[in-house]
């Protein structure tokens, strides 16, 4: 049988045509969108129909209308919108277990797929982490550290676990990484060199131990300050 077709309101197709400027890049988080006299003009459509396009919009995430300022793009993405909510929401050890999962997917593929220039991106925020570990500069470290495992699951060269990985990255490093990796006298893995050091050598096998190693680790971290905890930094 013919299904029957769809047919998308003027504020539905408006809908995802902003998106689309916002998904695309044309219109940049945290600037402020078109005015509404342009946006009318330029669709062709009354402002009861712009602004009920804006509100689903601002509705998800991905718009936020400031009372005399205008409408500025708060996201690029719908999935981001949703996982970041979903991951604040997240005990840390539901987001330990997550990430233990996309860590060592990432790990096992990167030790196939890395090209040179990964590798070489490897070793410089791995660097970078080592030398923000020596000066216990925490907003250096967690910079460098977030940048290093970003281009790890970049060596793994799979679009969809980029994105998704990518979208959680910012939450898992605020939560976990710059209070707990930092301290390298209880950390053997503040530089994860043992981890570059087996992608580099294409060995699956130690890749994903390390990876297990360092999440541990981070569950002792969290089990022993509670659930709910927020840590802290300690000289």
């Amino acid at each position: 049988m013919v299904e029957k077709l769809e047919r998308k309101s003027l504020a539905e197709q408006v809908y995802e045509q902003i998106k689309v400027e916002i998904t695309t890049g044309t219109w940049k988080i945290g600037e402020r969108i078109p005015k509404e006299a342009d946006l009318m003009s330029q669709f062709g459509i009354s402002r009861n129909t712009l602004r009920e396009a804006i509100r689903a919009l601002a509705h998800i995430g991905l718009l936020e209308t400031k009372q005399g300022d205008g409408t500025f793009v708060r996201n690029d993405s719908e999935l981001k919108v949703i996982v970041q909510k979903r991951v604040q929401e997240s005990s840390v050890q539901e987001i330990l277990e997550i990430r233990h999962a996309l860590d060592r997917e990432a790990v096992i593929l990167a030790c196939t797929r890395r090209t040179k220039q990964d590798l070489q991106d490897m070793d410089k925020y791995m660097k970078l982490c080592l030398e923000a570990s020596t000066k216990k500069d925490i907003s250096m470290f967690v910079k460098a550290d977030a940048a290093l495992h970003l281009t790890i699951v970049k060596a793994a060269h799979n679009k969809l676990l980029l994105d998704m990985y990518a979208n959680i990255l910012e939450d898992i490093q605020f939560s976990i990484t710059s209070t707990t990796e930092i301290n390298p006298s209880e950390n053997k893995h503040h530089g994860h060199t043992a981890l570059v050091t087996a992608i580099k050598a294409q060995d699956k096998e130690s890749a994903a131990h390390e990876v297990t190693e360092y999440i541990t680790y981070f569950q002792q971290v969290a089990a022993k300050n509670g659930e709910n905890n927020e840590f802290r930094f300690n000289e």
